[in-house]
This record gives structure tokens, sequence and C-alpha cells, in this order.
């Protein structure tokens, strides 16, 4: 068996246009991308793509999905086979076997160290709003850098207290275990068994995973002390790999796609003043140079990235080596350098996003032409550095992968290093034949020690849609089940009510989206009668309630591929506002009137229902009278009349105009 922290990295690389791409040839149209769909004779483009869902769906013959059902589809493979396919062409190695008791411990673990971590920011947050240390000393910080309220609880921002060890004993009371406040990094343990909070008096930014789940946490002191570190992050874990993650991603991927452009800055307030003024396609690398797994993030998303500096030499000087990793994935790279003393958070906090899109685009440069020019005005006219200074440089371009780009930048590079054209080309090109060679012995070595092959293509292995047999009847309520399944998969773990306890005045959880629509579907003796769709219902009332729970990763990474593939349908959006709604009137967003949606849904649910049992019943009415059985027909007659009762009722709910039969 593949074990889930595999599939997950596997569908966590699958970049749904990549993946499509091989087969379908794309164009870009608006946020998502759209290409003639393989699956049926396509003569006008259906097959849409969406990068910030990671899905892909045909709106005629509705075939589509995940990256994995893509994969089955189009290469007739089953489920596991399709994650191989995809775990080869991304490089990831598949363990193959029965998890022994260790990895399932640490599997477990890793699903307890995002519960607590949850907790955690919880935690932080109240501290910062509700105890007079976090409000006079956090929130008071937060204030005076011009975060706003929305903002500061939209990043989820927190306060750890002075208190040695404040956590750890409210997590104790709380019932969370020692071990895995000490892998998350939230505390740290001493020989001696004294423990102290890692983060104690500091401010507290949540580091959020592509998913939302909070997998790290980077704490500022407000001290000016020398010998205290100005900001201390969450350790390597389990969860935590901090090569991996870039900070805001969770919140900026949807804005990425649309512009079709990523920020990319240092730090946290970078990230979050930003985001405040306007401007939410930015992420930060927290501090670390880039990684490739950072890059592949963004790619995801975009091919184009901006980088701000705020004017360091050093500093730059620092970061061009990550930029060079950046080219090398073929992504289009420029650069803005802010005016002297002022960094992102400074400069957002000065200007909006409408400034700030003016400033950018009048200043900012391409990065070999910044590299190039950077590099010469350090050389000056010491041959030794300019010599130095060109090897740099044609290292970079070999980099670039398209050969048109290249061809354009050897032009530019000889003109402005004063060199012919002719040198650098042969230069580039004798790199670029050195790494050839490399990538081929190393492509032979791999080739050897391959042991899962994709096996033959399986005529008929394809599951029926749904999970269904061919023959099985269909609910007469698919349409009205269908309608709140949408609501379970996309919101089944968010919580529609809750209330305060009068004694701790702690919010709690009364009721979750599925918890609500299962609650109000058995009030009335209803339940969906479609057996996959009672399926996921059930599996969401089940772990709603359990920390990190988000229901639409969950059904989209189901490992039965008819419900992923179910979900991945219900959350496609094929029509969207056009720009003058989107730009004349104020949009209400789903999340905010889901009370009132799911209301409507469920009396449409059940006058479906009634409608139904009306017309069953009058059907037993007219064959009562054919047999002139009068008792039968005055017992049918008062069912008959509860029911359109009981729809006056409902029509009255939904605001309709009925007629009673």
């Amino acid at each position: 068996m593949i074990d889930q922290p595999t599939i997950d990295r596997i569908l966590d690389a699958a970049n749904i246009v990549d993946v499509v791409s091989e087969f379908v040839t794309l164009r870009r149209r608006g946020v998502n991308y759209v290409g003639l769909c393989p699956f049926h004779t396509d003569k006008s483009p259906s097959f849409y793509v969406s990068p910030a869902k990671n899905i892909c769906k045909c709106f005629a013959c509705g075939e589509g999905g995940t990256s994995v059902h893509f994969i089955m589809k189009h290469e007739q493979l089953n489920y596991f086979d399709a994650l191989r396919f995809l775990a080869k062409k991304y490089h990831i190695d598949i363990q193959e076997r029965e998890l022994s008791d260790r990895e399932k411990q640490i599997q477990s673990d890793r699903e307890s160290m995002l519960i607590v971590n949850s907790w955690a920011q919880t935690y932080f947050t109240t501290q910062l709003y509700e105890h007079i240390e976090g409000k006079s000393i956090g929130l008071r910080y937060f204030s005076e850098r011009g975060f706003r309220e929305d903002i500061i609880r939209k990043f989820q921002l927190g306060y750890s207290l002075e208190q040695k060890d404040a956590l750890y004993q409210e997590a104790v009371k709380k019932g969370y275990k020692k071990e895995y406040l000490e892998k998350t990094g939230l505390i740290v343990a001493y020989e001696n068994g004294n423990v102290n909070d890692r983060f104690r008096g500091r401010v507290i930014f949540p580091v959020h995973g592509l998913s939302g789940k909070v997998v790290a946490f980077g704490g500022r002191t407000l001290k000016k002390d020398d010998k205290t570190a100005k900001y201390v992050n969450s350790p390597e874990s389990a969860i935590y790999h901090k090569s991996n993650e870039l900070y805001g991603i969770f919140f900026a991927k949807q804005a990425i796609v649309k512009s079709d452009r990523c920020f990319l800055v240092e730090g946290y307030t970078d990230v979050i003043s930003m985001y405040q003024a306007g401007i939410e396609n930015v992420v930060a690398s927290s501090g670390t140079a880039l990684t490739q797994p950072q890059i592949r993030l963004i790619r995801r998303f975009t091919n184009n990235v901006t980088v701000l500096y705020d004017g360091d030499a050093a500093g730059i000087k620092a970061a061009l080596r990550g930029i060079d990793l950046i080219l090398e994935e073929g992504m289009n790279v420029k650069v803005v350098l802010l005016p002297d003393g002022e960094d992102p958070d400074s400069f957002a906090r000065k200007n909006n996003a409408t400034r700030f899109a003016e400033f950018i685009q009048e200043n900012e440069t391409d990065f070999i032409r910044f590299k190039t020019r950077l590099l010469l005005e350090e050389a000056g006219s010491d041959p030794i550095k300019r010599s130095s200074l060109i090897s740099d440089i044609i290292k970079t371009v070999a980099i670039i992968p398209d050969n048109i780009a290249r061809s354009v930048y050897i032009r530019e590079c000889s003109t402005m290093m004063e060199i012919e054209e002719r040198i650098l080309l042969n230069e580039v090109n004798k790199l670029r034949l050195q790494e050839g060679e490399k990538q081929a012995s190393v492509s032979r070595a791999a080739q050897k020690q391959v042991e899962n092959r994709i096996p033959e293509p399986i005529p008929g292995n394809m599951p029926h849609p749904e999970g269904e047999t061919e023959h099985a009847k269909p609910s007469p309520f698919e349409a009205y089940e269908l309608a709140l399944l949408k609501y379970v998969v996309k919101y089944g773990g968010t919580d529609l009510y809750k209330e305060k306890d009068p004694e701790t005045q702690e919010e709690k959880v009364i009721q979750y989206v599925a918890e609500y629509i299962k609650t109000e579907l058995e009030q009335d003796d209803l339940t969906f009668f479609t057996p996959t769709y009672k399926q996921m219902l059930d599996e969401c009332v089940n772990l709603c309630r359990e920390e990190g729970f988000i229901a639409q990763r969950y059904f989209l990474a189901h490992p039965d591929p008819n419900v992923s593939r179910l979900a991945a349908n219900l959350i496609s959006e094929k029509y969207q506002l056009s720009k003058y709604h989107s730009k004349h009137r104020e949009l209400e967003q789903e999340e905010d009137v889901l009370k009132q949606v799911l209301a409507k849904e469920l009396y449409s649910f059940k006058n479906a229902y009634i409608q139904h049992q009306i017309k069953e019943v009058q059907n037993k009415i007219k064959q009562a009278q054919q047999e002139n059985n009068p008792e039968e027909i005055l017992a049918f007659m008062k069912q008959l009349e509860q029911l359109n009762m009981i729809k006056r009722v409902i029509s009255k709910e939904l605001g309709e105009r009925i007629v009673i039969n």
C-alpha cells in the first residue's frame, strides 16, 4: 500500500496545469486555463483547469477532478497506479509495504502535532485579545505597526505571555501531552525537569501550510536587548520543514493566480503590511535563502515572480543564488529596489495598492540586467573582478531553459559587458553541455534503481461514477442531495453556531455545518438516499470536531477515487460575475450567508420530498377509487391533507406561491 503521507506529498507536488498541459494545449482565460477536452469530441474549448483549486473539469462531458483523476481517465489506470505515475513524474519515492508499528506511530504523531499547533494558535490569539498583558503589549505593538483588527484576525496573530511556562501549564490542563508540545517546539524541556515556553514574551506569527493548517510559529521579542534574539522560530519537525514553506502562501494563492504574479519579500510584517494595503499576492521566504521546494510552490500558481529589495547591497548579493534557482525553473523574474530607508513593510504602510503598483511598474527591472549592472558597478575597471563577473553572469544565463530567452539575454549581456556575443554563446553552450552530460549520468544511475514501473493499461479498470452499479436506481432527490453535499465538501468542518460558556466565557462550537445538515434532515426522518452521498455526510460528521480538519482537503484526497472525483466536481465553478458586476456591486461571499443558504437548500430538499409523497398518495387515492374502497380513500385523503399542510409551511419558508392540488 501507499501510506497517507506519501499520497499527500504526491497530491501537493502535482500541479494540475503542469499535469494536464502534457496532454492538452491550454490557454489562459481569466484566472483559469481552458482547452479542448481530451475525453470527448470537443469542437470548442470546454475543458477548464483551475490552478487555485488544483482541479480540472469539462463542462460538456463532466469529466475532471484532481491530477490523479485526470491521469486515471486519460491513461486508463486505477487510483494507486495513477499515484505511481505522478510520483514518477515528480521524483517521489514510494515504499509500498505494510506500515510498521513505528511508521504508524509517526503518522499518528504528525496528526497529534497538527492538533496541538491548532490549539496553540487559538491560545495565543486569546491571550492577545483577552489577557491584560497581551492587550497592553502585543495588541498595542500590532496597532502601532498600523495593522487593522481584521488583518490581525485573518493572519491569526497572537501573543505569548512573559510567564515562563504559561502555555505549558494551560496545555497540560487541557489534556495535551508534553511529548507533542516538545516535538512541535512550543516548549523547551530540560534534563532537570524544568520546562519553558519557547515563545514567551513575544508576539506570535503562525505559519500556515498550503492547506491552511498551522505548521509552525514565529515569535518576535519586543525587548531592546542585544542578548535576546529578535525572532525565534519553531524548530524543524515532522510537520514543518522551513525550506518547504512560504509565509502567507495560504492567503495569497488565489490572488497570485488572479494577477498571474507573485511578490516575494523577506519577513512576516512585509507580507502583512502589503496584504493590508491591498496587495494580496505576496509571500515571504522568512529570512532564508530561496529553495527549490519553495520556488515550485510558487510555480504551481504563476510563472512570474517580482522580488522586492530594501536596497541593502549585502542582502541583495546573498539572495542572488536563490533567484538563479527561479530562472532554472523556467520562471520570469523581475526585481524592484525600494527607496532608501524603506522596506516592503514601511513602504506599504505609506502607500495604497494603486501607488504601490505604479511604483513597481516604473521601477521593476529584469533580473539578469539587474544582476549584470550590480556586478559591473562592483567590479569597476578591475580586470580580475570583471572576469569573475563574466563567469557569474554566464552561469546564470546558461540555466535558463528557454532557447529564445537565453539568446536574447546573451545579446544584451554582450552589449552591457562589452564582450563579443560569440564568446558568450560558446561559454554558455559549453556549460549547458556539461550540465546535460551530468544529468544524463544521474538519470542512468537512477534508472537502474527504479523498482516501481507503470503497468500496462487494463481495459475496463475504471469504476462506475459515484461508486454505484450501472443498474442501481437513482434517488429521485439526487439534485437536492448534491446541492447540500456541496456545502458538506466545502464547509463541512466550519463552525455554524457558537455560544459562550457562562462560567469560563470561552466560545464553544454548538454545531458544525455537516452536523447541522444531518440534524435538520433527521428531525424530519430524512437522510441522503444516495449511498455515496450519505457516506460522505456521515464521515464529515464523524471528523468535523477533530482539530485541524478541513473538509475540502479531506474529500479531495479521499482514498476512494469516486469520492474525491465527486468532491472536485462539487467545488468546480464554471461561471463568474462579469467585470461590470464585480466592479459596481459589493459581492456577498458564500461563507457570509451560509446559514441562510443552507436553510433554503434544506427546505428545497424537504419540499421536493413532500411533493413526491403527495404524488404517491394521489396515486393511491386513484387506485382506491378504482377498487371502490371508501375506507382507504378516506385514510389517504387525511394523509394528503396533512402533507399539504406541511407543504404550505415549507413553501412559506421558501417564499413561494403555492397551489394546492
